[in-house]
């Protein structure tokens, strides 16, 4: 049986965002700040990469150093912040529920930043863990751990007090990503870190968990805003929501044995690689459910791209999920994996689904909800549509350039007379492109901050709309339409 929710009232969704604002701009500054920071580490590492001698008087800016600290700054204190930030206002709003109380989120929020900022100075020092997603010095997992049940609590918090009879597609897939990801990272340090397993388990856990993040985490909660704000923008209900729970276990299943398929050709048991491109050959049953889900109910809405940059942003985020998933089952493929293992072509794929699903679809849920919060308009429209560009195209310009010099470096290797500097110099083209991706990917996050910036605090655009609490142009048309299951 299938139903529309409910609209909140006016003054509903008025109490709902005051009882978020501070707890929730708290967490957009802080993953703004680490985006940027993530951005100019990944800069420097990229330059270093064609141009070993840049900044090389600096120790603890070597790229063995400096890649990490990006790699763990942008997953750690962008993803982290703006992935709870959004999903407790998304829970708010499905929930039809207020934020008891936003003092402890504040802190637990300011002792999560605490952890991640000692780790990634830890990293920079030469303290790091040498595993790739879990670089940070072990004396940092109390912080993160702690702070991140506190704040995952007070989501929980907010479901509780909704008043909404329903549970939403978007939820679901929130609250899963709320309770994985402290298994996952649990597990993993204990595995890895505290008390290490020992020969090949160790591969294999790392595999499982650097996946499990990438996609039981920022893919969850990028699902969770593409199947919010598709039918929101749009104004139609989703396609075939009664698949979506189908969809919802498949992709939750699945995806957790997908890691493995990462080390085909590695000295690890045969049933292992076997369990994960199987794994991944099965996630095309979700991946078809959520195209009925998502793009029908998008084609009933085109007109909607030219004018909304929510929905833009939004479904880049969608397409770019198809192409990943798709992405990841070639690479199932034997063959395909003998040629890309250990090679920049994996690089890319975590990027797509880190930037390109998660970190797309938040700066749509950003640009929608922050408005909303404060009550006025963002001050420059222009920086939106820049912002979009610069992200779209430094996207695709990093993930092909990578893709190809991948390609190119596996074949190389597989080639034994080919000479290894042979094999760098061939490389040298794609990683200059990758760099250049990066600095427009740079350019666009600062126009990003800056807008955020001046409608935070900017006393003048407080006062030019003050007369106008949300303009006509922010209201995107209808309620929450998704049809819900009883």
């Amino acid at each position: 049986m299938s139903a529309a929710p409910a609209q909140p009232t006016s003054a509903e969704s008025g109490e709902i965002d005051a009882s978020l604002k501070v707890p929730v701009i708290v967490l957009l500054a802080f993953a703004i700040l680490w985006l940027l920071g993530a951005s100019a580490l990944g800069v420097i590492a990229a330059i270093k990469l064609h141009t070993p001698a840049f900044l090389g008087g600096c120790e603890f800016l070597t790229y063995g150093r400096v890649y990490p600290a990006a790699l763990n700054a942008l997953a750690y204190g962008w993803g982290m912040n703006a992935g709870l930030a959004v999903a407790l206002w998304l829970m708010a709003r499905l929930a039809r529920g207020t934020l008891p109380s936003g003092g402890l989120l504040i802190v637990a929020t300011v002792f999560w930043n605490i952890g991640v900022k000692l780790g990634v100075l830890g990293i920079l020092a030469g303290d790091s863990n040498s595993i790739t997603w879990l670089e940070m010095p072990a004396y940092v997992v109390p912080f993160l751990l702690v702070a991140y049940a506190l704040i995952a609590a007070w989501v929980l918090a907010v479901l509780r007090r909704g008043t909404s009879p329903y549970l939403y597609v978007s939820q679901w897939y929130v609250l899963a990503a709320l309770f994985w990801f402290p298994w996952l990272y649990s597990a993993a340090q204990l595995m890895l870190v505290f008390r290490p397993v020992h020969g090949t388990v160790q591969a294999i856990v790392a595999a499982w968990y650097s996946h499990g993040l990438l996609g039981l985490w920022f893919g969850s909660l990028g699902l969770a805003l593409i199947y919010y704000f598709i039918p929101k923008v749009v104004g139609k209900p989703i396609r075939g929501y009664y698949l979506s729970s189908l969809a919802f276990w498949a992709y939750a299943i699945f995806t957790a044995w997908t890691g493995v398929s990462r080390l085909a050709g590695a000295p690890v048991p045969a049933w292992t690689q076997t369990a994960g491109r199987t794994a991944s050959f099965m996630l095309l049953v979700p991946l078809g459910i959520i195209v009925v889900n998502l793009f029908l109910t998008l084609a009933d809405g085109l007109g909607a791209l030219a004018t909304s940059m929510v929905l833009r942003f939004i479904t880049v985020a969608a397409v770019v999920f198809v192409l990943c998933t798709v992405r990841g089952v070639i690479l199932a493929l034997p063959s395909w994996a003998g040629i890309t293992q250990l090679t920049w072509f994996a690089t890319a794929s975590d990027y797509v689904l880190l930037y390109g699903v998660f970190s797309m679809a938040v700066f749509g849920a950003v640009y929608y909800l922050m408005p909303r919060l404060v009550r006025r308009a963002w001050p420059f429209a222009g920086l939106i549509q820049v912002h979009f560009w610069f992200a779209l195209i430094g996207l695709v310009v990093g993930v092909v350039s990578l893709s190809l010099g991948g390609l190119q470096q596996g074949r190389d290797l597989a080639n034994d007379k080919i000479a290894f500097a042979d094999v760098t110099a061939h490389a040298l083209p794609y990683l200059q492109a990758a760099t250049i991706a990066g600095i427009i990917l740079t350019l666009g996050h600062l126009a990003f901050a800056f807008n955020f910036v001046k409608l935070v605090i900017c006393p003048q655009h407080r006062a030019a709309s003050a007369a106008a609490p949300l303009p006509a142009a922010l209201t995107v048309p209808p309620p929450e339409l998704q049809a819900t299951a009883r």
